[in-house]
């Protein structure tokens, strides 16, 4: 009898243990798709900053050397472009990892500051902050990838 005692009992607890161990699994397996998904959202987010950031420059550069309006026109709408662009990385981002979602919206912040600069020098301190705030962005979430 003692022997069908403990075998049930073993069952039981090994069953257990594989229920327990399954679900580390996949917490662990969630994890890494979640930081999967949040090195593509950063990486798209940092290349779609670097082309708005380029495209600014570029329109803002015609605007200031009194460009026609055909060539301002152009140069508009591709920024438009770049900035739509934009949008889906920063949602993810700041979704995946919350504590992203000021720094990334401050990369943006700054590189949508480059239009309307008052002048040439003006336009290159918009377009250093704009490179040091994603910079920033790309260091938080070094630390944060680090700590997950």
């Amino acid at each position: 009898m003692w022997s069908s005692v403990i075998a049930v009992a073993g069952t039981l607890l090994g069953g257990l243990l594989a229920g327990v161990l399954q679900r580390r699994g996949e917490r662990a397996a969630r994890a890494e798709r979640r930081e999967e998904a949040l090195r593509v959202a950063l990486g798209e987010l940092v290349a779609a900053l670097g082309d708005h950031r380029r495209a600014l420059w570029y329109r803002e550069e015609l605007r200031l050397r009194g460009a026609g309006d055909e060539a301002l026109r152009a140069a508009r709408t591709t920024s438009q472009s770049t900035r739509s662009a934009l949008t889906a990385p920063l949602v993810s981002v700041s979704v995946l990892e919350p504590s992203l979602s000021e720094p990334a919206r401050k990369a943006v912040l700054a590189a949508v500051e480059l239009r309307n600069s008052p002048d040439l020098e003006g336009l290159a301190a918009r377009r250093e902050a704009a490179i040091t705030a994603t910079d920033e962005l790309v260091a938080a979430a070094g630390r944060a990838l680090a700590g997950s």
